[in-house]
C-alpha cells in the first residue's frame, strides 16, 4: 500500500459532489446519496433566470398544495464549477469572464446570462441538478445552497449550507442520462456474469467523473526488463525482487457530460500500485440519444435496462479481453519496446514531457524528484515517475488524467533522449 496514497477505508469524501479513494462500499453510498436528491429537468430558455449568482428553474421545485390545487415552486441550484463550464459553452460566454463576474460582480453575472438565455428563445437544456434534502455525508450541515457566489469547497463545488440546491451540469436536450450509480451496479453484475475473480482497490468521484479501478490477482505477468531498475519512491521496494505486474481495468463514467462512458485497460505494478493505462485499447459509449421530453426526467424501466444492458455486456468484454494473460504479455511488451532508453538530461526531458503534454503546476513541480527517487534512468523511469506522481494528487480529475499519460509521457521521453543523443 501507498503510503502518501489515503487507505481506501479512510477515504478524503469532501462533500455530496465528491470523494477521493473511496472503498466501494463507500462509493455506494454516496452514489446513492447522490441519486436520491437528484433532479432532472428539461426546461426552455424561457424558463431559465440567473438570480444572485445562482439559476432559477422555473415549474421544477417541491410540489405544492394551495386552494388552487398542486402546483410546483421554483427550483434555485447554486452552480458548480462543471455547471459555470456548461453556462459559459451552451450561452457562448467567456469562462474566465463568466466566473470573475460571479466572484466580483455577481449583478454582472446575472445580466449576461440573462440576455443570452433571452436570445436563446427556442432552445431547450438538461438541467442536473441535486436538490436541498441530500445529505452531506461528512457530517456537515447539508449539501447544497445559499452562501455567496465566491464561495467553494476545497476542489471546487457548491458551499454547504441551506437553502437551494446544487447545478450540476447546464446539457443538451439530447444528452442520454446514465448515472453513476447505475453503472457501477450493472458493471459489477456483468463482472460477476463474467466470473472474474477481481478488486476494487479505489473508487473516485469528482464534479466531473466517476473512476473506479479494478484489478486481478489471478492474471498477473512478470515485467523484469521494465522493473529492473525501479525503486518504489514510496516504500523503497525494489522491482527486480518484485517484478510482478497485474491485470485490469478501469471503470469511468460522467454524468454532466464531461466525455464518455469508458473501461481502459490499466495494468497495476504491484510494487507501487502505478497504473499503465493502455488507452488505444478503451471501450467507450458516447452519452447522446434522441431529445428528451419537457419536463422533469422519469425514465422508463425498458429505455434505462437497455442503455444499463450495454453497459454490463461492455463489462463483459472487457474481462474477457483484458483479464487475459496473452493481452498483458503483448502489451508489456509493447511497453518496454521504449523504455530502455537512456535520459541522460533528466530536467530538460521532464521539462518537455510536462510542457509538451500539459500538466497541472502540482504534478510537473514533483516529477523530477519521483523520477530522482525511483533510481531509474530510463525512459521506463520516466513512466513510472509520472505515474507515481499521479498518485498523492488530491483532485481526483488531475490524478486519473495524469497517469493516463504515463505511457505516453514514456514514449516522449524516448524520442526527446534520443533527439538529444544525436544533436
Amino acid at each position: 500500500m501507498n503510503p502518501n496514497r489515503p487507505h481506501p477505508d479512510r477515504p478524503h469524501l469532501r462533500t455530496i459532489l465528491t470523494a477521493r479513494n473511496a472503498s466501494l462500499p463507500e462509493l455506494v453510498e454516496l452514489l446513492r446519496t447522490q441519486h436520491a436528491a437528484k433532479l432532472d429537468v428539461v426546461a426552455p430558455a424561457t424558463d431559465l433566470h440567473a438570480q444572485g449568482g445562482n439559476l432559477l428553474v422555473r415549474g421544477a421545485g417541491e410540489a405544492v398544495l394551495s386552494p388552487e390545487g398542486v402546483s410546483r415552486s421554483d427550483a434555485l441550484l447554486r452552480p458548480s464549477a462543471t455547471a459555470e463550464a456548461g453556462i459559459a459553452d451552451k450561452l457562448d460566454i467567456p469562462l474566465a469572464y463568466l466566473r470573475r463576474c460571479r466572484r466580483e460582480q455577481v449583478e454582472l453575472f446575472d445580466a449576461n446570462v440573462n440576455t443570452w438565455l433571452g436570445a436563446a428563445a427556442g432552445r431547450r437544456f438538461l438541467v442536473r441538478g441535486l436538490t436541498a434534502t441530500g445529505t452531506d455525508p461528512t457530517g456537515g450541515a447539508g449539501a447544497a445552497g445559499g452562501g455567496r457566489p465566491g464561495e467553494e469547497l476545497p476542489g471546487g463545488g457548491a458551499p454547504t449550507g441551506g437553502g437551494g440546491g446544487i447545478l450540476r451540469a447546464l446539457l443538451s436536450d439530447s444528452f442520454r442520462i446514465v448515472d453513476n450509480l447505475d453503472v457501477l451496479l450493472s458493471a459489477l453484475a456483468g463482472i460477476r456474469d463474467a466470473g472474474a475473480t477481481v478488486e476494487i482497490t479505489a473508487a473516485d468521484v469528482s464534479e466531473r467523473r466517476m473512476w473506479v479501478k479494478v484489478v486481478s490477482r489471478e492474471i498477473a505477468a512478470q515485467a523484469p526488463q521494465l522493473l529492473a531498475h525501479y525503486t518504489s519512491p514510496f516504500t523503497g521496494a525494489r522491482g527486480v525482487d518484485n517484478p510482478v505486474v497485474f491485470a485490469g481495468f478501469l471503470i469511468s463514467n460522467s454524468e454532466t457530460g464531461q466525455g464518455k462512458f469508458t473501461i481502459t485497460p490499466r495494468l497495476e505494478v504491484q510494487v507501487c500500485e502505478n497504473g499503465l493505462v493502455l488507452n488505444q485499447h478503451a471501450l467507450a459509449e458516447v452519452h447522446l440519444g434522441g431529445r428528451l421530453p419537457d419536463g422533469l426526467i422519469r425514465w422508463s424501466a425498458d429505455t434505462q435496462a437497455t442503455a444499463l444492458a450495454l453497459v454490463g455486456k461492455k463489462a463483459r468484454d472487457a474481462v474477457a479481453s483484458f483479464l487475459d494473460p496473452a493481452f498483458v504479455t503483448a502489451a508489456l511488451r509493447r511497453i518496454e519496446a521504449d523504455a530502455g532508453v537512456e535520459v541522460t538530461a533528466p530536467t530538460a526531458t521532464l521539462e518537455h514531457v510536462a510542457k509538451t503534454l500539459r500538466f497541472p503546476a502540482e504534478a510537473a513541480e514533483t516529477l523530477l524528484a519521483h523520477f530522482i527517487r525511483g533510481g531509474d534512468t530510463t525512459s521506463g523511469g520516466v513512466l513510472q515517475a509520472v505515474t507515481s506522481t499521479a498518485q498523492p494528487l488530491t483532485a481526483p480529475d488531475a490524478a486519473y488524467q495524469l497517469e493516463a499519460q504515463g505511457v505516453e509521457a514514456m514514449s516522449l521521453a524516448a524520442r526527446h533522449a534520443y533527439h538529444l543523443a544525436h544533436a
